[in-house]
């Protein structure tokens, strides 16, 4: 492939047929690409080449490539919105069931979908669209309560936690979701802005705080940090005396393997049982949800144990958290912020 036409790809991952041509690719030659596997088709006319698409992963980056293909046939007034947004804006946010490339432009509110992309008519004003990696696209603030519209309050959650993560804040959610006071789902996208929380680190941590709400016993706290005999140990969630810790594959799986895991898996493993110990000595109760909790028939299995931990905690040192841990985390906090060192 001559190099104009690879240098191209690299700068703008997604090119269409004419494109290609106005390069100096014959139309036998585009042909002759696609028959080899040298070039991937992702639309009628939009194509990208094998590499990129085989080093995209199915999460991300190929409903990146997809969502770029399907906006550059569309006129100007269309623009990235909800999931295809969030992708391009590094939002954390869960897969759908039946992904789909979202595009929207200004109109009454309505929805229809044709060929793999979902079409939204919506107001949204015109500081709510920015410019990211040359895509125009809604904004983190409106990206986040559009996908609570649109998937419910868990897919909320997990948007609205994650744009507060990223700096978006809780007055900047609620401009986001107050002209929706009629629309469909806004229900959803106002209880998710109500419910976020920065303290949430990842997409795990906000499903094991919708849980934890789910299972009514208490209002979670994030990044709860305790001073222990070995140093201060921060928790992903405390209610009460009752400590969550969210756990996923990623924690114990090396770099190379997609996983931040900086020690074999065993260590990793060792090192949670000697902080249950820790913890245990402070005073609290450790319960352990996975990623699996939060779906089907372990969901409810997962709610059953908070529960019982969380009872648990309230025989062993009382339902109220005691003043002198209290005191231990409000230091800890002066010192460090409200978050864990990352260092």
């Amino acid at each position: 492939m001559d190099p104009r036409v690879v240098a191209a790809f690299e700068a703008k991952q997604v090119l269409s047929r004419y494109e290609l041509l106005d390069l100096d690719v014959a139309p036998t030659e585009i042909r002759r690409f696609l028959r080899t596997g040298d070039l991937e088709r992702l639309r009628r006319g939009m194509y990208t080449t094998r590499e990129i698409w085989q080093s995209a992963d199915e999460y991300v980056g190929r409903p990146r490539l997809l969502a770029r293909a399907a906006i550059a046939q569309m006129r100007r007034g269309w623009l990235l919105s909800h999931d295809s947004a969030a992708h391009e804006l590094g939002l954390a946010i869960l897969r759908p069931k039946d992904p789909l490339v979202h595009v929207t432009r200004p109109g009454f509110t309505n929805a229809w979908t044709e060929n793999g992309v979902k079409h939204h008519l919506a107001r949204f004003a015109e500081h709510q669209v920015v410019e990211v990696n040359g895509m125009r696209v809604l904004d983190l603030a409106r990206t986040a309560v559009d996908i609570a519209r649109e998937r419910g309050r868990q897919d909320g959650l997990v948007a609205c936690d994650g744009a507060m993560r990223m700096g978006v804040t809780r007055a900047e959610l609620q401009a986001a979701v107050a002209p929706m006071t009629h629309w469909p789902g806004s229900r959803a996208a106002r209880w998710a802005v109500g419910q976020a929380d920065p303290g949430a680190e990842n997409p795990n941590e906000s499903l094991a705080r919708e849980l934890v709400l789910e299972a009514g016993i208490g209002e979670p706290e994030t990044q709860f940090p305790v001073l222990t005999d070995e140093g201060v140990r921060w928790c992903d969630i405390r209610v009460g005396n009752l400590v969550v810790e969210a756990h996923g594959a990623i924690k114990y799986r090396p770099p190379e393997e997609g996983g931040v895991a900086l020690r074999s898996a065993g260590d990793v493993v060792f090192e949670e049982r000697k902080r249950e110990r820790l913890l245990s000595a402070a005073g609290l109760v450790v319960c352990n949800l996975y990623w699996e909790d939060y779906w089907g028939e372990r969901r409810h299995s997962a709610i059953r144990r908070l529960r019982a931990d969380h009872a648990e905690a309230v025989r062993r040192s009382g339902s109220e958290l005691s003043p002198e841990l209290k005191r231990q985390a409000d230091m800890l906090r002066v010192q460090y912020g409200d978050r864990r060192p990352t260092a």
